[in-house]
């Protein structure tokens, strides 16, 4: 039989059998993003202006409480007592609040149930140990000697940069690919559960398509962040859309928020991943929307880093910060900011006259946060560092959770990590797998970041090739490289069923 790199032609769709990435006929291509870099996302930080909304978005906002009035004024009511009850909690456990596992442990029954129940919670956790220390020091000073060898390489800030337009370079292939890696994505879904009503199947009822054992690969950027730099200061924010929170064709197509805007805040389980699966989180596109359903953003530690040494902060009140932020703009207070009274529930109302404000959201950008706008979740004591990290560390953060980094990096060597979110096998992340697997091919931005030549003229870039010779089975299929075995034993019939529909959108037909 025929081989290309060394296996049998059979197992490969058309595309790599020529060894030229392209994209098959089942997938739509979204047109490209504007250039840019990561500062476009947040106008906090780009400084460009924030335009009102639309009036449309005030006729949104009356058709997302319509009849719910009463029940979303107590509800407001109860919320603004769990948040101070959380912040108060927070307060005084900081950073200990964080839930931590160690690599070798996710086998340990007792110490994984502890770090469940945490992590619903929180929303937050570090894995300690997911890669040696010394392999990920090694993929530090190898992107290190790849920035060196292009200076063409793109980052902000434009001068001393922090963040690099880097997707390709060997270490982030070599990371992605790791199987530690694939191992620990593969037990954080696993927390995510199916609502029973979605996991029952018949003629007319096909159970959601989606598989947490198969994780995929979303290429994303890298940080290495000096001493002293103050340029990259993203202050409290949420990634995957804004505006689309609201939105009945964003989030609203699966319904995701459905229990906080009918005033049953309690109810809201955002561990459900089924609903999420229709999701469009990036309406506008965005330079920093994001397409693709991440159930977890995180970054793996390339150095040992700290409070005030450029870290990450999060809010780890996950339920609560969540109901907050999405009811915000259906309420403003009677008494102003700095009077007596201010923040108690007593001095909130829904407003008399529905406005089109969504506070801190913006068509095509990051949701973002602070204390004028969003007062009650009392970010300046709720925002608390991630513990200290050691290179080879995986710190990891439910994809609505309120996260920051430090204004200033106030330490003496530098912050330095590699973002790798954890992301199931559903159709919409297949389709976008083989956008981004044309991109690889091309050494261009992935597609849901800002377009442009990217480091399709960089030397020592590795290619879809290189991973076909040398990387496992398991991360080629992560990548769209190899095709799915939907046949396999012990499987879920909607694991069979997205590993079928992947392996038709991946162009494996016939696998």
């Amino acid at each position: 039989m025929a081989t290309c790199l060394g296996r049998p032609l059979a197992r490969f769709p058309r595309c790599l059998r020529n060894q030229t990435i392209r994209l098959t006929a089942t997938t739509a291509t979204p047109p490209s993003k504007p250039s840019g870099d990561i500062s476009s996302v947040f106008p906090s930080v780009s400084g460009a202006a924030s335009p009102p909304l639309a009036p449309r978005f005030a006729d949104l906002k009356k058709r997302l409480i319509r009849g719910h009035d009463s029940q979303l004024q107590d509800s407001w009511c109860r919320l603004l007592g769990a948040l101070q009850q959380g912040r108060e909690e927070i307060k005084a456990l900081g950073s200990t609040v964080v839930p931590e596992i160690n690599f070798y442990d996710l086998s340990n029954v007792g110490k994984r149930t502890k770090f469940r129940d945490a992590l619903h919670k929180r929303g937050v956790a570090v894995i300690r140990g997911m890669v040696p220390e010394k392999e990920a020091l090694d993929w530090k000073e190898l992107v290190q000697r790849y920035i060196r060898s292009n200076p063409s390489t793109k980052g902000f800030p434009t001068t001393n940069p922090a963040v690099y337009e880097l997707y390709w370079s060997p270490s982030q292939i070599l990371a992605r690919a790791h199987p530690n890696i694939l191992k620990t994505q593969r037990f954080l879904m696993s927390h995510w559960r199916a609502a029973p009503s979605s996991t029952a199947t018949s003629e007319t009822h096909r159970a959601p398509l989606i598989s947490t054992s198969h994780p995929v690969t979303y290429a994303d950027r890298l940080r290495i962040r000096q001493p002293g730099d103050s340029g990259f200061a993203l202050g409290p924010h949420i990634d995957g859309g804004s505006c689309e929170r609201w939105e009945e064709d964003g989030y609203g197509l699966g319904g995701v928020y459905d229990s906080i805007f009918a005033g049953e805040w309690e109810n809201y389980d955002p561990w459900e991943m089924t609903c999420r699966i229709p999701v469009k989180s990036d309406l506008y596109n965005g330079p920093g929307g994001c397409s693709m359903y991440r159930m977890f953003q995180g970054w793996l530690a390339m150095s040992e880093t700290r409070a005030g040494e450029g870290h990450l902060m999060v809010c780890p009140m996950l339920k609560e910060e969540t109901a907050y932020f999405l009811l915000r703009p259906f309420f403003e207070a009677v008494k102003g900011r700095g009077e007596i009274g201010y923040l108690g529930a007593e001095n909130w109302r829904l407003e008399e006259r529905m406005s089109s404000v969504l506070q801190g959201a913006v068509p095509a950008n990051g949701q973002e946060l602070n204390e004028v706008m969003h007062p009650h979740l009392g970010l300046g004591d709720t925002m608390v560092y991630v513990p200290r990290v050691r290179p080879g560390d995986y710190v990891v953060w439910h994809c609505d959770a309120i996260h920051a980094v430090d204004k200033i990096h106030n330490g003496t060597s530098d912050s330095s990590v590699m973002y790798i979110p954890a992301c199931p096998l559903t159709e919409a992340n297949a389709e976008y797998l083989a956008r981004q697997r044309e991109t690889f091919a091309e050494g261009t931005p992935a597609p849901d970041f800002p377009s442009g030549e990217g480091e399709s003229h960089h030397r020592g870039r590795l290619t879809p090739e290189y991973v076909m010779k040398n990387i496992s089975p398991k991360a080629q299929q992560a990548m769209g490289l190899a095709a799915y075995d939907s046949a396999q034993k012990g499987i879920q019939e909607r694991e069979r069923g997205v590993l079928r529909r992947a392996n038709e959108i991946l162009g494996f037909e016939g696998t």
